[in-house]
Order: C-alpha cells, then structure tokens, then sequence
C-alpha cells in the first residue's frame, strides 16, 4: 500500500477500456447506490489494481476480478483505501494475467451538499421543495460517483443505466436506447459512449422542461430548465446551434455525437462541458426578456460558446494532464470570443476580450502566480489552477500567437491539429508542432517562454540619439525586481495606424534606427510639425501579452493623442491599463496617472470606460489608506470624469441605442452612485419606489436595477433600513438567479458596517445558494475589517460547507486581498497558519501577497507630497 501512497498519478500497469456503469440515486434519502463493470487491459506485471475512489463505501465481497482469456474469476487478498490519496489498492495473491479483463464491484455513497461528484441540487415545483440528482465531475470528482481510474489520460467508452423515479427526466452523455418503466420506477439506459475521460461523465436526474432545435446537419439540441422558464432557453439554445455549426466549420470536424444537452441547475459553480451533457448555473444558460440585462445576455452567449468549444478541445482532443490544462480553457475562452462576434459583431466583443487579458495580467503579475504549464503534485491542488492563468493568460498568449502567424495559417494549423489526435490526449508540444507544420515558423522556441514560465515583460521604449531603445524586464506587482526573457512581437504605430511596423524583441535590449524603421526623423517623432508621426504607439490593438513604458516625451504625445480622438479605443484601453499596472508597481506616480485620466474625461467606448471605473474603484481604497484628507477630492474628479457619457447616455433606454450603450449606462450609475454623486443617488431612489411599488414600471429596467440598488444601499444604516429591508423582500419574491445575485452584489455595498454584518451572516443562511454567496464578499472597504473579523468567526462553518477549492478560495481572496498594512498581512498569516488546506494554499499565499502590494503602494503615495494639491486641483477643474 505504501508504495502507491502520496503519488501525483496513478500507476499504469493496467489501464481501463470500457465502464459500465449503474446507479440508482435515491432523491427522497439524498444517497446513491450503484455497480461498476471496468474492462481493463493488463499492460505488465502486477499483482495489484490501484484505481481512485473518494467519500464511496465499497462493497468488499463484490470485489472481483475476471481473466477475458480463461473466465476465471479473482478475488483480491487484500482491499486498502487512502483516503488521503483518494486511492483504492486492490492486491491479489498471483500476478494478473496480461491482457483484457473486468473489474466488478457495488458500492453506495450520499448525494452531498458540495456541488463536486454526485451531489443533490434543490428546486420548487408547486410550492414544493424537490431534489434533482447532478454530477460535476472536473476536475477530479468522477471517484466519488462510481470507482474508476480517474486521470485525463485514461480514456475509455462508458456504458450507463440508471435507475430513478418514473417521473423524471434523466440525462446523460448520449441519447437513450431504452426505457423500462416498472410502477414508480423506471430503468434507462443509453449508447455506449465515445471514447472519453471519466471527468466528462455526466447524469442529471429531475423535472425539466425543455425547447428544442437541430444543426444543419440534423444534430439534435435541446436547452432544460426548470419547469416554466423555458422561454428562458431560447436564447441560449439559438446561439448553440448557430456555434456547432461555425465551429464544425472552422475546425473542419464535425460535432462528434448524435445529440447536445444543455442544463440549467439552480446549485451549479460555473458551467461544465460534458460530453453531450453541458451544465449550467441558471445565470450561465438563461435568459429572461423583461429582467435580464444585457450583460447578462452577452454572458450566455460567451458561456455557452466556450462550453461547445470544449466539445472539440477538450473532448475530442484531451490534455494528457492537468499541467496542460490551459490547451482546454484557454482555448476554449478565445474561440467562444470568436464565435460570439461571428454571431453578433455589433457586440465589438474582441474590445472586450482585453478584460480577460487583463485578468491573465494582473493575476501574472504576481510573484505566487505559476507557468501557464504548472506542476501537478496532487488532485487538492487542480481546482485553484482554473484561474486567470489557464484561461485569461492562455487565451491570449494564442491570440498573440494567431496575430503573429495569421488567421488563416492559424486556423488551418488546428484544423489539423484536432484531426490528427482526435479521441487521444495531447501536450502543449503536440499543438506547437502542428502550427509549425502549418506555418513554417519555429513555434515551440517562440512559445515556450510564454508558457514554461510564469510572469509577463513590461517594454520600456525611450528615445536616445536618433535611435528607439527597446529594453524587457518582468513586471511584479511589488515592484520588485523579476527574472525571465520573452520572445516578444514588438507591433508599433508612428503617426498614423498606416504607419505600422513589427519585429520580434529576442534580447533584453535591442535598439532601431527611427528614420530607417519608421521612415521618419527624431525631431518630428518626438515633437516635430509631421502630424502623421506626432506619436508612437507600441502593442497595437493590445494583442501582445506584455505591458509598455513610455519615456515621458512619448507619453505626453500620447496623452494628447488620446485627448485629440486619434488613437482607436483598444489602444487608449492599453495605455490607461499599463499605466495603472506601473503605478500600482510604484514605477511611475499616482499623480501622472490621474494626469493621464483626465485625458478621458470625453471617453464614451463601452470597454474603455469600464476599465477606467475599475481602476477609480481602485484608487478610491488607496486613496483610503493613503491620503484620507483628499479622498472627496478624488470622488469628485472621478464623477466629473464621468458625467459627459452619463449625460450623453441619460438614465432611460433610446429607440435603437446598442447593446454596450446598455451595458454602460448601468456601469457609470453604479459608479457615481459609489463616488456619493447626490443626484444620481436622489433619482436613483425615486425609481426604486416607484418599482417597489409596481415591478413592472418601466422606470427600472434590468440594464440599470443593478446602479439603483447599489445607490439604494448608500443611504441604509442601521436607523435608515427600509431600502436594506426592501431589497431582501424583493430578493426573497424573485425566482430570476440572476436578480438574486443582482441584489447580494447591491446589498455588499452599502458603507455602514452594522448592516454589512448582518448581511455576511445572511449569505450563510439557507436562503442563499453556495455559489451565491461568494457574489456578496464584495463589501467596501470601510467594512473589510468586520468582514475579516467575520470570516475568523465563522471559518469553522465557512471552511466546511463550502469546501470545494474554487468556493473556499473566494471568502480568503475577497476578504483578505483589500487590506494594505504589513501588520494585517501577518495577523493573516498566523490565523492561518494551522488552518489551511491544499485546495486553498495558494489562493492564500496571493492574498497575502496582494495585501503586501497595497502597503507598499500606500506608503508610495504618502510619500508623493504633491498628489494633494494635484488631487485638488483635478476635482476643480472643468471638465
């Protein structure tokens, strides 16, 4: 037993090649019993089977073990489970014969209240309260449904039947082939699957109502959800097969089954892209006319491309282990941001694709970040992987890969890819490999820095004797100094976006002549008359993954670049965002950034303004720590920053305006409303009146609920409670997850601490679903100390009902991250320090690190003695 103790993966002297699996849940008891049938293949000799099993208790006597050859059947000596290993070592007393054979075993386990494995998910119907049956499996959770091996590389067919009440609807991977109804029971089983990994096996059992359309080419695809809300899956079912078939287009591979499902659990963390079986968080499928916003409605249409797109990687083509998770998620994000504008380019979703670049950057920005390629010791550490890394960073690292070898070589290179290792698992090489067949570029040696090591370069680009210097180095938040060289695509623009040149950046510092490069002399670049070269702009449209830092002459020019409407909005995007990401390093001034700012103060670009609003909020809990004294200062020059799109945008809906319009209005009122702007927050509260009063007034649209309830919660404390008392009324009336979480995110805001601690307490209150409650951690930063005291007073609790990596790891990030004293970090550390766990380790050690980052960054700005006269004079002057 010891030898298979403590090992990243199991051993492989035998290998499973087909499961046939039965389970019986009982929704009424809340447990599961079940058999499992494994036909594996002997592959050297060995007198043990290790295999995973988790929280299941295995029936010993059914144990066996039968040679396909001689039929004879084995009964093990000896059955040991780890449970720290999640193991189960079956030994026997002579060595198995090689080749085929079947494991059997029964086994039972309890539908669990985690949302991991087999759980239970509960719903109404009638005024009822009723349990469905749902399974989540990835990414190591298949072992506590069923015994099996339960790695990515293991692939194998699945053969399931299940036995449920006669009532309802159950679903699996692929469709069924026979139904037998016995009273109030009946048994389904289904075709045998396509070779795949056990982290894809799905069942959903319960009652759904559904809507239905087909592919061109006839596949079958159907959204569930709750009984009623139909209608709500429309939406989403339009966009899923409009996807198939782009993506059965542009991988040049059709979708590989006979069916698609997606389902709509009211307890589900995300969503998750079973074979077949696609789950869902209602806010992730559903889509509601009179009370979604369209952030929402653009939310289902990424989510559920992203979903389908893991039908072919991911699927079809399967990372080899979760160090190469990124090929499944970061591809995944980046194509469902191709479908979503193929399906609606009116969106101008690839601006929005710089958020989720930016989350890859700032989280890489940290010295407890890790490789888009990370080491996997144990199955506790996959779950705090799925973060901004594999997903944000990933996806971007491939669009800077596709701009540079371009779209068509690009796509052709994956088409290729997915053909040649279709239904077999892959590593990072085999796909470089593929792009360097297509391309006839040396792809592994251009990516390999991008994804063997953690962190990203900042560009610092200066003029010097005629010549433009280019110089990398990693960028740390903390400003401290980082190790590692990029192979970097250098793209810049002098002028005129007709003015465009490119290079790769290979050593640490490289220099070009400008007149040569550019065509065009020092003096006008750099403060000439030549009005087509008046400024230079580096990482074009921002499809690099590195930051730039401008000598101060170039950034003046590019200042008033931005001031005179000359630079597209991907690019004023870019020089805000690495302005603020080198101010936070301490590496350029708070006051040259809100300098910088100002130069916005006309912006009305939807993503643009969303990230300026991100970094005043920012700014704001700095500001808090560091200059108190100016803080109404600084909430001034932020509304004044705002006021001309909130003008321009009004509160009210215009016949035709567009869809970010809609999203932006209700961003900048959120926003002024925080900054205490009186009449957003007078009018704010005129509205919510008149809703509360009629639910369907056309005073309160979905585009804006969220920005008046936020102002709502302004001005509730703890002798002011009526708008805190109504927005739980309207909580508790509402069936709609998406107004549910609409309001937990408005409650967190308010500023008075009493009645934050009362509302922390409620998210733990049956009231609130799991994954909802980590949406109200989002409280100010006058309340971060009662949050912290909170969360050390309910750890206990906290730490066991919310388990699972992914949940646990937002009350640590959310709470701890806001605080900016050294002193805090340590008093951190030492609660902690006998409470960790691995699902959280290095969630904590980020935290940590963040909180490290702010108080340097406050002790940075005390020391500017300047920045309260410029913050004053900044609030004052006319925008």
């Amino acid at each position: 037993m010891d030898q298979f103790k403590g090992q990243p993966r199991l051993p492989k002297f035998a290998v499973p090649k087909r499961y046939d699996i039965y389970l019986k849940p009982d929704l009424c008891l809340c447990k599961f019993s079940g058999s499992v049938a494994i036909d594996i293949d002997i592959l050297s000799d060995t007198r043990f089977l290790v295999l995973n099993v988790a929280d299941l208790l295995v029936h010993h006597a059914s144990v066996s073990f039968t040679n396909r050859n001689s039929s004879k059947v084995i009964q093990p000596s000896s059955i040991q489970e780890c449970k720290v290993s999640q193991i189960l070592v079956l030994e026997f007393v002579e060595t198995l014969p090689f080749g085929l054979g079947t494991l059997r075993m029964d086994f039972e386990g309890i539908l669990n209240d985690n949302m991991k494995g087999f759980y239970r998910s509960t719903y109404e119907h009638n005024g009822e309260k009723k349990n469905m049956a749902v399974t989540q499996f990835e990414p190591v959770d298949a072992r506590r449904c069923f015994p099996c091996w339960d790695e990515p590389a293991f692939k194998a067919t699945f053969k399931i039947t299940l036995h449920v009440p006669s009532e309802l609807i159950a679903l699996s991977n692929m469709p069924i082939v026979e139904e037998k109804v016995n009273g109030n029971l009946k048994t389904v089983s289904y075709l045998e699957s396509p070779i795949m990994s056990t982290y894809l096996v799905a069942v959903v059992v319960g009652l759904f109502d559904y809507v239905e359309d087909h592919t061109t080419d006839g596949v079958k695809v159907r959204v569930y959800c709750q009984v009623g809300k139909a209608n709500q899956g429309k939406f989403a079912l339009h966009v899923a097969v409009k996807t198939l078939d782009l993506y059965k287009e542009y991988f040049d591979v059709p979708y590989s089954l006979p069916k698609l499902d997606m389902v709509a659990i009211p307890d589900f963390p995300g969503a998750m892209e079973n074979y077949g079986l696609v789950t869902y968080g209602e806010t992730a499928l559903l889509y509601d006319d009179q009370h979604s916003a369209a952030a929402n409605k653009q939310m289902v249409a990424t989510v559920v491309a992203h979903e389908l797109a893991h039908q072919w990687f991911g699927n079809l083509v399967t990372m080899e282990w979760w160090t190469h998770l990124w090929l499944n998620e970061g591809f995944a994000t980046w194509v469902s941001y191709l479908a979503t504008d193929s399906l609606f380019p009116e969106w101008n979703i690839w601006n929005q694709f710089l958020e989720e670049s930016n989350y890859g950057l700032t989280l890489d920005g940290l010295a407890e970040s890790h490789p888009i390629e990370v080491e996997i010791n144990h199955a506790s550490e996959v779950d705090e992987i799925f973060d901004a890394i594999s997903y944000g960073k990933g996806a971007s690292v491939i669009r800077m890969l596709q701009s540079y070898l371009g779209a068509d070589c690009f796509q052709k290179s994956l088409a290729s890819y997915i053909k040649k290792h279709s239904c077999s698992n892959t590593k990072t090489e085999d796909l470089w490999a593929a792009l360097e067949e297509g391309s006839g570029e040396p792809v592994n040696n251009l990516m390999s820095s991008w994804t063997k090591q953690q962190g990203y370069p900042v560009v610092t680009v200066k003029v010097k004797d005629e010549k433009l210097v280019f110089d990398q180095s990693r960028l740390l938040s903390s400003g401290s100094s980082g190790e590692g060289q990029w192979i970097v695509p250098i793209t810049l623009c002098c002028g005129s976006y007709d003015v465009r040149k490119n290079f790769l950046l290979q050593k640490k510092t490289e220099s070009v002549d400008i007149k040569e490069f550019l065509g065009c002399s020092i003096s006008k670049c750099c403060g000439g008359n030549d009005k087509y070269c008046d400024w230079i702009k580096l990482n074009v449209d921002q499809t690099g993954f590195y930051r730039v830092k401008y000598d101060e002459d170039l950034a003046a020019k590019l200042t008033n670049a931005i001031e005179k409407k000359h630079l597209t909005s991907t690019d004023r995007f870019g020089i805000l965002d690495d302005a603020f990401a080198l101010s936070m390093a301490c590496q350029q001034s708070v006051t040259s950034l809100l300098t910088l700012m100002g130069a916005y103060r006309e912006e009305l670009d939807y993503t643009v303004l969303s990230n300026l609003i991100s970094i005043c909020y920012k700014l704001e809990r700095i500001a808090a720590d560091a200059v108190p004294e100016s803080l109404d200062n600084l909430r001034q020059f932020f509304t004044n920053i705002f006021q001309f799109a909130a003008e321009k945008l009004g509160w009210d809906s215009k016949p035709g305006e567009s869809h970010l319009d809609a999203m932006l209005r209700g961003e900048l009122l959120t926003a002024l409303a925080l900054f205490g702007h009186e009449q957003t927050i007078e009018e704010a509260n005129r509205r919510f009146l008149a809703f509360f009063d009629d639910r369907s007034t056309p005073l309160l649209p979905p585009d804006i609920r969220k920005a008046v309830y936020v102002a709502v919660m302004q001005t509730v404390n703890a002798s002011n409670r009526s708008g805190y008392e109504s927005l739980l009324r309207i909580y508790r009336e509402s069936d709609l997850s998406e107004e549910k979480k609409r309001i937990l995110r408005s409650l967190a805001s308010c500023p008075d601490q009493n009645i934050i601690l009362e509302f922390l307490n409620f998210l733990l209150s049956s009231e609130v679903r799991s994954q909802d409650a980590v949406v109200g951690l989002g409280v100010k930063w006058k309340a971060r100390e009662t949050a912290w005291t909170w969360l050390k007073t309910n750890w206990e609790e906290i730490s066991k009902n919310f388990e699972s990596g992914f949940l646990i790891g937002r009350f640590v990030s959310a709470t701890v991250s806001p605080f900016a004293s050294y002193e805090k970090a340590r008093e951190v550390e030492e609660f902690f320090a006998s409470r960790v766990k691995p699902s959280m380790a290095r969630t904590l050690r980020q935290s940590i690190e963040r909180v490290h980052i702010n108080s340097r960054w406050v002790q940075s700005v005390q020391k500017d003695h300047d920045l309260p006269d410029a913050i004053n004079e900044l609030a004052w002057r006319r925008c």
